[in-house]
């Protein structure tokens, strides 16, 4: 199946432990991904969190669409203060499969690099446009994160 990888980088004005604790949150997905509606049946095995969530397409600005992804979600802070991570994969209908990552790194002025990197997996033909939507949504939640993060340390 085809792929490709998608990183963006930016600056948090929060520790790791608080970008950490806000993305290990699946309710914080909402809004932080702009296409995230809902999440629902949230469970916790063996250190990795479960979930569903509904992201929202319009087409033309008139036909809705809400596509129900299974996501799984792991965190590691044994490096904290200094780093943490998020990781998990994403199965959507369609064939399409995202692996993540954010990585995040204390900077010495007490805020944060994170680095935010996709594997996107999809069938010939849908790569394309999901990169372009992934690609989308990486850029938006760099920019909702600095804001819901800026103001705390």
């Amino acid at each position: 199946m085809p792929s490709t990888e998608l990183s963006h980088s930016y600056d948090i004005a929060a520790t790791p432990a608080a970008v950490l604790a806000h993305l290990a949150d699946p309710e914080n997905y909402i809004g932080l991904s702009p296409l995230l509606v809902d999440v629902r049946d949230v469970r916790c095995e063996g250190g990795v969190t479960h979930y569903v969530a509904v992201e929202r397409f319009r087409f033309l600005g008139l036909v809705r669409h809400d596509n129900v992804i299974r996501v799984s979600l792991r965190t590691e802070d044994a490096r904290l203060p200094d780093e943490a991570m998020v990781s998990g994969e994403v199965v959507s209908p369609g064939g399409v499969r995202m692996d993540y990552r954010f990585a995040v790194t204390a900077r010495g002025d007490g805020g944060s690099l994170v680095v935010d990197r996709l594997r996107l997996h999809a069938p010939f033909g849908l790569l394309h446009y999901a990169a372009g939507k992934a690609g989308a949504v990486q850029a938006e939640r760099g920019r909702v994160l600095a804001r819901r993060l800026g103001g705390g340390n």
